[in-house]
């Protein structure tokens, strides 16, 4: 892969579709919603004889993203060849895990923290009580809230049920690329305690990503894309069964599903961590 392939960060709402990245990712990387706007990115670079990097900006709550991004990567005239690499998402669920566990250990143990993301699809919702609930398992701080911007409870509502459980203040732990915060006036102090990744962090993490989609087409002959067309298999709908309704299809273990290797990592075993190792062997966390 050439290296001064075009690398483009591809958002969805946990990036604010982009608006939450512009001006923190450099100058030379590209950064677009999925859709039209990616597909018509990619096929431009292509036209001028560019080979493309994508990196989908998830932190684990948003696997369809990836395999959204896989299905407009797959649909660009011309993206065969190795011309066009999807990389590994910039982070897994476990990566989140451990971001906000290392920001709450920047919070005094006494404040309640208020986990706070915008709202995705239920699914995705249930993920992050998920995760503040692993926050809190694993943590020193024994209230941990989620709230969620355009959802129920909203960053407000959450501060409020803080302080209705006895907190006397709170700590704001975003969740996502985005600045969360509480609209209106506060029942208690709220203190900030983002950016969740740092934007220094941001830019390397993603330098990752992009080394490992070369590396890994290079030593494998693997642009990412077919495996990324799996990535939101076993999330939802599709895998929800009542009681005594389960069917009996296999699944395939050679998808990438979210595991705790560091970021930067390329290897795709189907492997689900215990949670008190979530932050363990991460190379870029702050």
């Amino acid at each position: 892969m050439a290296g001064n392939a075009a690398v483009i960060a591809v958002c969805g709402h946990e990036a604010a579709y982009g608006r939450a990245l512009e001006g923190r990712l450099g100058p030379d990387t590209g950064i677009v919603p999925n859709g039209r706007a990616l597909f018509r990115t990619v096929a431009a670079h292509l036209r001028r004889g560019e080979r493309v990097v994508v990196v989908p900006m998830t932190l684990g709550r948003e696997p369809g993203l990836v395999a959204d991004t896989a299905r407009t990567l797959r649909a660009v005239p011309d993206a065969g060849r190795g011309a066009v690499l999807l990389a590994e998402p910039f982070g897994t669920a476990q990566h989140l895990v451990a971001w906000l566990r290392a920001a709450a250990g920047r919070v005094p143990a006494d404040s309640a923290l208020l986990v706070a993301a915008p709202t995705g699809d239920p699914f995705e919702d249930a993920e992050l009580h998920r995760v503040a609930a692993l926050v809190r398992r694993y943590g020193r701080h024994s209230l941990v809230e989620v709230a969620f911007d355009g959802g129920d409870p909203d960053p407000a509502e959450g501060v409020r049920r803080c302080g209705l459980l006895g907190a006397e203040r709170v700590a704001l732990l975003p969740a996502s690329f985005t600045d969360v915060r509480p609209v209106g006036e506060a029942a208690v102090p709220v203190a900030d305690a983002g950016p969740l990744v740092p934007d220094p962090a941001l830019r390397r993490v993603l330098d990752e990503r992009v080394a490992d989609a070369r590396r890994r087409w290079d030593e494998h002959g693997d642009d990412g894309i077919s495996t990324g067309l799996t990535a939101a298999d076993h999330h939802g709908h599709a895998h929800t069964h009542p009681p005594g309704e389960g069917h009996g299809h296999s699944h395939d273990h050679a998808h990438g599903h979210p595991h705790e290797h560091g970021p930067g990592t390329g290897h795709r075993h189907h492997h689900h961590p215990s949670a008190a190792g979530a932050d363990l062997g991460i190379r870029s966390i702050a």
